[in-house]
């Protein structure tokens, strides 16, 4: 009976090491630390449960514990899982109450423009619908929650660009395009006080890139981050099916088509097909309330 509480305990404790790493894993985005690279106090809470671990392995199989000591390792192992819960749980509240702050700020700017508003939303709904559907290749170093924001925030530039231009009737001159071409390097500027932002500046620099080379900033399309690549697809179909002061919104099979001709020249064919593989229902639930 004592050893098998210790023995229980240790398989708790190795399913509290496996939800730490998956916790650590998923938690490198721009809500905690905007890098890859995963800080000390992680590593050292992992050195910790493993080390607690061994300690349980040592009592069970080489000590002689009694029943006091069998009880407490026992509830320790569930005290740490219920910490652990904790943890997620507050994260992930806090992760969602920041994007909910993020897509309020949204609909205060889109509030300037006719034309924006509910544009960023459907790109980041679309986005993330996309992302959802795609090989594991082709996205396996974007980390999911800074794709997020990414996506919601790629027109976050438009808020220096004046309401004469944002809400002209018609389509711009010339001079107001060259204008309007500067909303990704203002947002550039805008995001560079926030360093956990910095992981997906070039995702909205460059989602206007093309893959001829012929974008915005004359980017080669190798060079295109994939994340900027991804929004930029989602963000051509919301442009097409979404009404506007100077057109009319188009269908979804008239989108699909004008998608699949861009494929090569202004959006990543890969990428391309894949989107044009999602059903029409899911991609059409994307637009927001």
């Amino acid at each position: 009976m004592i050893r098998l509480l210790i023995i229980i305990g240790s398989a708790i404790m190795v399913g509290n090491i496996t939800a730490y790493i998956r916790f650590i894993r998923n938690s490198t985005d721009i809500m905690l630390s905007g890098k890859h690279r995963e800080p000390l106090w992680a590593k050292s809470g992992l050195l910790l449960l493993i080390f607690f671990l061994a300690g349980y392995l040592g009592v069970a199989f080489a000590g002689k514990p009694d029943l006091l000591m069998a009880g407490i390792l026992f509830f320790g192992a569930i005290f740490v899982s219920l910490a652990l819960f904790l943890m997620y749980y507050l994260v992930d509240t806090l992760k969602d109450r920041s994007l909910e702050v993020a897509e309020t700020l949204i609909g205060v700017i889109e509030a300037r423009d006719p034309n924006l508003n509910g544009h960023s939303r459907n790109v980041q709904m679309l986005s993330t619908c996309l992302y959802k559907h795609l090989p594991a290749n082709l996205k396996e170093n974007i980390n999911f929650v800074n794709f997020e924001y990414a996506a919601l925030l790629h027109d976050v530039g438009k808020l220096g660009v004046t309401e004469a231009i944002l809400n002209k009737p018609g389509k711009l001159d010339p001079e107001e395009w060259e204008v309007m071409r500067l909303h990704p390097m203002i947002a550039m500027d805008l995001l560079r006080s926030f360093p956990s932002f910095d992981e997906i500046k070039d995702w909205i620099l460059y989602h206007h890139e093309r893959m001829d080379g012929n974008g915005y900033y004359g980017i080669p399309g190798d060079e295109i981050p994939m994340a900027a690549r991804i929004i930029a697809v989602c963000d051509t179909y919301s442009a097409i099916t979404m009404r506007r002061s100077y057109k009319d919104a188009r269908t979804h099979e008239e989108a699909i088509e004008i998608i699949g001709k861009a494929a090569g020249t202004q959006l990543d064919p890969d990428i391309t097909q894949v989107f044009m593989t999602i059903p029409r229902a899911e991609l059409e639930a994307c637009m927001p309330e």
